[in-house]
């Protein structure tokens, strides 16, 4: 279990719109672009072997730009295929301030890091004292439905708390924007509230940008 002193200050940055990591979960990631290819081999030999996600967002003038708050991830697998790419597994370890990006040599970004305020992540798996499973569970399988999605319902009905808010944070089809509002929930509670919020929104026929502003 990594402690607040094996955070380091400054971590590689992987802006990848959609895609997200929340503590004690796994992401697997393609790597085929030569600049994070670097950033892969270069991760390895840092003692953390930590990469940030973060969301991207369009800025002034369509500039790409990165949202403030993110999550590390320690590579924890990785497969090499013969030309050349990377299929990678991150753990996530704890959610991220960026304080800076930081600029030199790098073709690929870097930003130096606070982790005061997410102290929580480094902790033990949380619960959710007030989740109603099995409403909670009908819900999804409307959503579901609704979606045109598969699933295992039989692993679902078994698994805790976190782990089934956390996984289907990641992996259902939110925008990047509602990915983000996931992230930042405060506790397993919260965004256990935002996840039914926007499935329920789903439901309804609305759109993020309509329920966001």
């Amino acid at each position: 279990m990594f402690s607040a002193a094996d955070l380091p200050d400054t971590i590689p940055i992987f802006p990848l719109p959609g895609a997200l990591l929340l503590p004690r979960a796994r992401l697997p990631l393609h790597l085929f672009e030569p600049r994070y290819l670097q950033m892969f081999e270069d991760t390895l030999k840092t003692p953390s072997r930590l990469i940030g996600m973060v969301q991207p967002h369009d800025g002034p003038g369509g500039k790409a730009q990165l949202h403030a708050i993110g999550c590390a991830g320690r590579v924890t697998q990785f497969s090499e295929t013969e030309d050349g790419r990377y299929m990678i597994t991150l753990s996530g370890i704890s959610r991220f301030r960026i304080q800076e990006e930081v600029t030199g040599f790098s073709p690929y970004r870097k930003a130096r890091t606070s982790w005061a305020g997410f102290e929580r992540d480094l902790g033990f798996v949380e619960k959710d004292d007030a989740f109603d499973r099995p409403r909670f569970l009908k819900l999804l399988e409307k959503f579901f439905a609704d979606q045109d999605l598969q699933t295992d319902w039989d692993s679902l009905k078994e698994a805790e708390d976190e782990l089934l808010i956390n996984s289907l944070s990641m992996l259902c089809p939110f925008d990047p924007e509602e990915k983000q509002a996931l992230l930042e929930a405060p506790s397993l509670s919260t965004r256990r509230e935002t996840l039914v919020t926007l499935i329920e929104f789903a439901l309804r026929g609305g759109n993020s940008e309509e329920m966001l502003q």
